[in-house]
């Protein structure tokens, strides 16, 4: 199998980025699975490999210029069998002790390089969604001592936390989760540059103050979905502070800065943070998903989700981390950026970051020379570029490019203007993977 998926990946890297399978084809045969008979594994494994190949956006195409998951690193595919084969469980540090220790040794590491000092904690989660969960279930738990037991009812109004209206839309989805509703999140108008404007955040919770309501946390996002943009993350420490409110920041792309002593700068204040989210299965390409959660109050993560039980064979507060976080049986994640870290180091992975950041650059430069506008102005990865002439459907162009499988990118607006967004994700994109995009964008502008 080995051989087959080292094959197949060399076919994805120089073929179309685009799924080609012929979906109608594939669910006839998928029909023919219906389990009742044994098949063998080999060819299970073959036909699978196969449609694989032909049947996902192809991330690990450097003519992938889409979303924020790149290709995986080697290191952390290397996790991944590892901890498919030993398979241990890591709620509890005495089933496996190793494991939480090594992930606690990851965490650690990665809060000295957000400045958030040795007493800082946390964890990894499935994805950013669970990590800023568990910042929101932090801030009620820190805004008043009755909600772990009474929950939302220990709030004499209805709760309100506040991050820009340029964040990643699945705050809502975690308001639901969380029992506040999605009525508490307050979206914040922008600058006009894609970043939360202080003086909005100010007048809103002041607002809301006045109309009954409890602020309890500000989101400031480092590295915004659409743009790549970074809320001023000063700015929104000096509101928390002034205001005693939470203040979480959603670094799960952008987050990856700090491994670059050139860019780490960029998030200034981050470390002024009350809780970050970063998301390692993101820039800093380790495989699906590895997000990573750190706070500075290990005694709210065990308020949060304290539990007792008599069958489990350990039960340590603020080490276990059934104890500390959202969920109970849990995968070895940290195995995958350990791997990457002890096989290239925070050099490496700085390198791989500043490498996107250089290959947005030269798309830029090319766009701009072909009569295109740059509509954002992030210090990060990502580009919002607009046609060199008016389109009535940005949409189209990027339909056109896409379905051409020569590269990927997508659609977005920014700030009211509709463009296309072009992410650097793959840290094997040379400049002629750069080229054939800019061709690919320029013939369908075009054409469109």
């Amino acid at each position: 199998m080995t051989l087959e998926l080292a094959a197949a990946h060399r076919r994805v890297q120089a073929g179309p980025v685009a799924p080609t399978i012929d979906m109608q084809q594939f669910r006839a045969e998928l029909a023919r699975f219906d389990f009742e008979q044994p098949q063998p594994l080999e060819d299970a494994l073959r036909w699978a490999i196969e449609r694989l190949e032909q049947g996902i956006v192809q991330m690990s195409n450097p003519r992938y210029f889409g979303l924020f998951n790149p290709g995986a690193n080697f290191p952390a595919q290397c996790a991944d069998r590892l901890a498919g084969s030993f398979n241990p469980q890591l709620a509890s540090s005495a089933s496996s002790p190793v494991p939480v220790a090594l992930e606690s040794h990851v965490i650690r590491a990665v809060a000295r390089r957000a400045s958030f000092g040795e007493d800082a904690t946390g964890h990894f989660a499935t994805g950013g969604s669970e990590a800023n969960y568990t910042a929101l279930i932090c801030a009620l738990t820190a805004a008043h001592p009755h909600y772990s037991a009474d929950g939302v009812r220990a709030f004499p109004g209805p709760v309100r936390f506040y991050t820009s209206r340029d964040c990643h839309i699945a705050w809502l989805k975690i308001a639901h989760q969380a029992g506040v509703g999605r009525s508490a999140l307050r979206l914040v108008d922008t600058d006009g540059r894609g970043r939360m404007n202080p003086q909005a955040l100010l007048k809103a919770i002041a607002d809301d103050r006045a109309a009954g309501a409890v602020p309890v946390m500000i989101v400031a996002t480092a590295g915004t979905t659409g743009a790549g943009m970074i809320d001023p993350l000063h700015a929104c420490a000096d509101i928390a502070k002034q205001q005693s409110l939470w203040l979480h920041i959603d670094a799960a792309w952008g987050g990856a800065a700090l491994a670059s002593d050139r860019l780490r700068g960029v998030l200034g204040g981050i470390e002024r943070a009350d809780s970050i989210t970063i998301d390692a299965h993101k820039w800093l390409a380790t495989t699906m998903g590895c997000a990573i959660f750190i706070s500075r109050r290990a005694d709210l993560l065990s308020e949060a989700f304290h539990a007792s039980t008599s069958f489990m064979p350990s039960s340590i507060s603020g080490v276990d981390p059934y104890l500390n976080s959202v969920q109970w049986s849990r995968r070895f994640l940290g195995l995958r950026l350990f791997l990457a870290l002890a096989a290239a180091g925070w050099e490496g992975l700085g390198a791989h970051v500043e490498r996107a950041v250089e290959v947005i650059e030269r798309v830029k430069e090319r766009l701009l020379a072909s009569g295109w506008r740059i509509a954002n102005d992030s210090p990060l990865a990502v580009l919002d570029a607009i046609p060199p002439k008016a389109l009535g459907d940005v949409r189209a162009l990027v339909r056109r490019v896409v379905s051409s499988g020569r590269a990927w990118v997508a659609p977005t607006s920014f700030e009211g203007q509709d463009v296309v967004r072009i992410c650097a994700t793959n840290g094997e994109t040379t400049m002629a993977d750069v080229e054939a995009l800019v061709a690919a964008l320029n013939e369908a502008a075009s054409s469109v």
